[in-house]
Order: structure tokens, then C-alpha cells, then sequence
């Protein structure tokens, strides 16, 4: 008990540090886009000095070589359209420049159409798919002296997609640009 106690008490006045850093968030709220793996809206807003809450809401490629051989489903390509919240913390490194980590979520719709072709001509099938997951989020932000601010990241994690019939897990990452008009 007392091992929890001291880490506990380590938690407390290490989050009393933090907190009490004499810094200012970049910006209050930020709109823009996110091209990369994945193409997205996005809005982005600071809880405090260094919290932040960013939501990006668009379209992401999944390839699937190699990554769901249990379901025989390698060389099929899939879109998915999804929402993924993250709450970031972000400190100022130099300059212009902060650092940020954070941890997120993502849950979408996915689907595919296969084409092959058989005996009697061309076929197309399509699958559809829930599509959930979870990510970390670790990168780079450059605010400017205007009203723009240039986010690189990149967000390694975990996704599920899933049918009635069967699921599918994938290491699920994207590595992305985001450009923020900052007010």
C-alpha cells in the first residue's frame, strides 16, 4: 500500500508542475485540413495551456496486404470513412515550434468493392464494414506570426473492422500534414 501511495503522491506533484508551467497555448481554436493517409476536416481547440482537443472527420485508404491473411482477404483495398477525436498534450519547444502526444479514438464505416473476373464476364462484389480502433499521437506544430499553424504527426494504434459474420484486426497507423487557420 505504501508503494501506491508514494507513486500516487509522485502522480500529484508531478501534474502540479506541469500544470503550473509558465506557458500559453499557441491558440485558442484552429480549422483546417489533414491530407496524408488520411483526408479530413479538422478542428482543434485548447482546454488549457497545454490540453488540447483536436477531431478530424474524413476519408482513410487501408491496405490490406498482409494484414488480415487469417480471413484470406490479402490484395483487397478498403476506403473508410471515420471520425477520430484526440487529446493531445502540447508543450513549447522553441520558437514557434511545440511538441504534442496524446492518445485518440477512431469509429467509422468502411467498404470495398472487389473485381474479378470469372466465365461469364466481369463481376464486382462489395463488403461493408463497422470500423473501430484506438491510436496514440505523437508529432510536431509550427504556429506563425499570421493566423496558420502547420501540424506533422503521426498516429500508430490499433483498428477492428467488423460484419455480422466475422471481425478483422490490423495495426491501423496514419502519418499526416495538417494545416490549421488559427482564431
Amino acid at each position: 500500500m505504501k508503494k501506491y501511495s508514494k507513486i500516487l503522491i509522485a502522480f500529484v506533484i508531478l501534474m502540479g508542475v506541469l500544470m503550473n508551467v509558465q506557458a500559453q497555448a499557441p491558440y485558442k481554436n484552429g480549422i483546417g485540413v489533414t491530407v496524408g493517409n488520411m483526408q479530413a476536416l479538422s478542428f482543434k481547440t485548447f482546454g488549457g495551456n497545454h490540453f488540447a482537443f483536436q477531431v478530424d472527420l474524413g476519408t482513410k485508404y487501408i491496405v490490406t496486404d498482409g494484414r488480415f491473411r487469417n480471413l484470406n482477404l490479402t490484395g483487397i483495398n478498403i476506403w473508410t470513412l471515420e471520425l477520430n477525436p484526440n487529446f493531445m498534450f502540447e508543450g513549447h519547444l522553441t520558437g514557434g515550434l511545440y511538441g504534442l502526444v496524446g492518445v485518440g479514438a477512431s469509429i467509422g464505416y468502411s467498404w470495398n468493392t472487389i473485381r474479378y473476373e470469372g466465365i461469364f464476364g466481369i463481376w464486382h462484389t462489395r463488403s461493408d464494414f463497422g470500423k473501430c480502433g484506438a491510436n496514440g499521437i505523437v508529432g510536431l506544430e509550427y504556429k506563425f506570426n499570421a493566423p496558420v499553424a502547420l501540424q506533422f504527426d503521426f498516429r500508430p494504434g490499433y483498428g477492428c473492422l467488423f460484419a455480422e459474420n466475422y471481425d478483422a484486426h490490423y495495426f491501423d497507423w496514419s502519418v499526416n500534414l495538417g494545416v490549421h487557420y488559427t482564431f
